[in-house]
């Protein structure tokens, strides 16, 4: 299927697409950073095809009225989802398979108790967990029916729409998203021999290897490909957080805290991943570190539909707002274990400190609390690593409308945590870095000043308050962890 783009005479207008197996979303940016005209759209998350063409629609829906020419199009995409086709086809050889999936677990603890973890952190910056994409790739070669062979294309999710949005032209990938993989040397920037063959993968399967920035092909209409990033690394760029030591956090139902590292490869942090934010054509790699939380959001969600105590997340936030805290009350939400800093898959999730008086509004605090204390375990894995402490954390995701989550936040890190204007913002990071190479702005410098900053709070509890209530968290998560041990 061809994708053409509305083209009539007019001023540029940047195209960003923000795909992954929770939705697709479609952004028009004016080079003011402005959303001229946004789509959301929710496929079959497995399905391949369906997400291909909620992008194709999602494209269409557009509305960008005349006097506005597509200038470049920008893909970013959920880093972890795995995807076979074949080259020759299009066809896809079997559902796409989401980092959530946890098939190959067993692997991975093989892998570990094998002593191959050492070799996974120091080459890839990651940890030997099922999220990421090479052992779920090897699953679909050794069990999931798929065949190597010269017509095999295994890739993330990035790497098949790119093929799709090039009809076939382009069969690549960028560093932010490669570094995802377990099978990318981030040292080096190369796809890692040794771990293709750890892994079982064939390395003449995988994308070819570029930057975040530059021209990957054309659509079916004509406009420029210009940009492919992963979606979250595309939010630390549309957050304008172009500077070593800046930091950003989406919180969604999981959350992903990113830092600016700078042009120099970190060397791997206690409870940190090691990643590539982007690769602008013609300059350095920018790194960072990453902690990424496997449940925030997806704590309101449970009260609501696990649960059935409240009917919405908005009134389990009202319901949040109504007390000063949670009353020794410590949600733990480790539904399919800890993330960073942690990094324990067997943790089990744990509500600790009930009482008899411990209600609704007990519990509803204590999982927005949980997500202000998930951040701040990682903000400070990230100062003990690079320092300084952070002087501002910026934030975006649904959760990111919640103010007594952000003055929590705020409390919690002792730094400003800044809200942008809502907005698309993976697929606006996708359109500024298109913008970028396509000439629209000169510099990064220029497209972080068209950050839109909505509302900023300060730190104000007490440090001892503070400290106290993060104390009763960590041994709620010392609880949590007991159950890995057991």
């Amino acid at each position: 299927m061809h994708v053409t783009l509305p083209a009539v005479p007019a001023s540029p207008v940047l195209i960003g697409i923000d795909a992954g197996p929770n939705g697709v979303r479609v952004a028009a940016v004016d080079p003011d950073g402005r959303v001229l005209a946004s789509t959301s759209r929710s496929p079959a998350p497995d399905d391949p095809d369906a997400i291909w063409l909620a992008v194709v629609a999602g494209l269409d829906e557009l509305r960008l009225g005349r006097g506005h020419e597509p200038a470049a199009v920008g893909l970013a995409a959920d880093r972890d989802t795995v995807v076979a086709w074949d080259r020759r086809t299009g066809d896809a050889f079997h559902p796409a398979v989401p980092g959530t999936d946890r098939r190959t677990a067993a692997r991975c603890d093989r892998l570990e108790a094998g002593g191959h973890q050492p070799q996974v952190r120091e080459t890839t910056g990651l940890v030997l967990d099922p999220t990421f994409a090479a052992t779920r790739m090897a699953w679909l070669l050794a069990e999931g029916g798929v065949r190597a062979g010269p017509g095999l294309a295994l890739g993330t999710l990035d790497a098949f729409l790119l093929w799709r949005l090039t009809d076939g032209a382009a069969f690549a990938t960028d560093h932010s998203v490669a570094s995802r993989t377990m099978l990318y040397d981030i040292r080096y920037g190369v796809w890692s021999t040794e771990l293709c063959d750890l892994f079982g993968v064939p390395k003449a399967a995988l994308p070819e290897l570029g930057p975040t920035t530059g021209r990957l092909g054309t659509t079916a209409g004509g406009v420029p490909v210009s940009a492919l990033v992963g979606d979250e690394p595309a939010t630390l760029f549309a957050q304008g957080c172009i500077r070593p030591g800046m930091a950003k956090t989406t919180y969604g139902r999981g959350s992903v805290v990113l830092r600016n590292a700078g042009d120099r490869c970190p060397v791997p942090a206690d409870g940190l991943l090691t990643t590539v934010a982007w690769s602008l054509a013609g300059a350095r790699p920018t790194f960072a570190y990453e902690g990424s939380i496997a449940a925030t959001g997806a704590a309101l969600d449970w009260l609501r539909d696990g649960l059935g105590v409240v009917r919405s997340v908005g009134e389990a936030a009202a319901l949040a707002g109504s007390l000063r805290d949670a009353q020794g009350v410590a949600f733990v939400p480790a539904f399919s274990g800890l993330g960073s800093p942690w990094w324990d898959p067997r943790a089990r999730g744990a509500i600790v400190g009930l009482t008899r008086g411990s209600g609704r509004a007990q519990l509803a605090r204590a999982a927005v609390e949980a997500m202000a204390y998930q951040t701040r375990d990682v903000v400070d894995a990230m100062t003990a690593a690079a320092g300084p402490p952070l002087t501002e954390l910026r934030v975006d995701g649904e959760s990111a409308a919640l103010d007594l989550l952000l003055q929590i936040q705020a409390d919690q890190i002792r730094a400003a945590v800044a809200r942008a204007a809502p907005r698309p913002t993976a697929a606006v990071g996708a359109a500024l870095l298109a913008g970028l190479a396509e000439g629209v702005w000169s510099s990064v410098e220029e497209v972080a000043a068209l950050w839109p900053a909505e509302a900023t709070f300060e730190p104000r509890a007490p440090q001892s308050v503070v400290d106290d209530r993060h104390a009763t968290w960590l041994r709620a998560v010392g609880r949590a962890r007991r159950w890995s041990a057991s």
